[in-house]
């Protein structure tokens, strides 16, 4: 086989695309992000969720549903100028039983 010199010089041009298109510099911002992206790799994800009471949850939700159903009819009493004394309270306890349940499910 016998390769001429327009052969060659081809090859050699061929060659010489291909490593000019690898030895391109990184962008300092790709090389970030592609060193962000094996340490998220390494980061351990937790191996199991902390248990949760099924009952505790279920009570949870009970009081937080309780609550919520007596809260349209105390907004209609303060609508009519009489504010029940125990409504900004039971407004409160929903916050911390919603709060709690979020917590408790989302771990």
């Amino acid at each position: 086989m016998k390769i001429t010199p327009f052969g060659l010089s081809v090859v050699l041009l061929l060659w010489g695309i291909c490593t000019a298109q690898n030895s391109k510099p990184v962008p300092a911002g790709m090389r970030h992000a592609q060193e962000l992206e094996a340490q998220n790799e390494r980061v351990d994800v937790p191996a199991a969720r902390r248990s949760v009471n099924p009952v505790a949850l279920q009570s949870q939700a009970k009081q937080l549903a309780d609550l919520a159903a007596s809260v349209p009819e105390g907004v209609q009493n303060a609508n009519k100028g009489l504010l029940e004394k125990d409504l900004i309270e039971r407004l409160k306890r929903i916050e911390k039983l919603s709060k709690q349940l979020r917590s408790q499910l989302d771990h």
